[in-house]
């Protein structure tokens, strides 16, 4: 959008330089005069034309870097009831985390499976597990090493909420992540 609206600019300026360098107030120029003119003024069109596209690759690349420091903050993962498939919303910022992991081969992470107090102890367990590893298996395809990355299951016992309330539960079944 951005691109067809600064094409568009670019167009309207190209033409109304040569509009502004064809029109004339004596009738006896010189044909060179007229080609000097027209050609500095759309060099002068280019040039803005180019240092227009460098603000905007610019701008892209500060809000490019703004969204992956968000998504890097964003350490913990809510997941549904009985559930150990993280959520569609989540896909981007786990992106932005095994980028970070391929990108920084030295950086080591613990992804810690939670559930809530639903359940029996090893069920809860397993469940935290298999959300770890989920997120585990998602780093892995998408770039970062095996090695970066440790899981550990606490399941009900870790609990990020004591209360016994659907929205204690919710808050219970996560995987965070911990930059070890």
């Amino acid at each position: 959008m951005k691109i067809n609206r600064l094409f568009k600019m670019i167009m309207l300026l190209l033409i109304f330089s040569t509009a502004a360098a064809c029109s004339s107030t004596s009738e006896e120029e010189p044909a060179s005069e007229v080609t000097e003119a027209s050609e500095s003024g759309i060099d002068a069109t280019t040039r803005r034309a180019q240092e227009l596209e460098e603000e905007a690759r610019a701008r892209a690349a500060a809000a490019e870097e703004r969204m992956r420091r968000s998504a890097l903050a964003n350490r913990v993962f809510y997941f549904d009831f009985d559930v150990s498939d993280f959520r569609q919303a989540d896909r981007d910022i786990l992106n932005f985390h095994a980028q970070d992991l391929a990108a920084n081969p030295s950086k080591r992470v613990r992804l810690e499976g939670h559930a809530d107090e639903r359940g029996t102890r090893e069920y809860n367990l397993a469940l935290g597990e298999r959300r770890s590893n989920n997120i585990l298996n998602y780093f892995v395809v998408n770039g970062a090493r095996r090695n970066q990355i440790e899981t550990v299951s606490y399941g009900e016992e870790r609990p990020a909420d004591r209360a016994t309330s659907e929205t204690a539960y919710q808050r219970n079944r996560r995987v965070e992540i911990v930059v070890q």
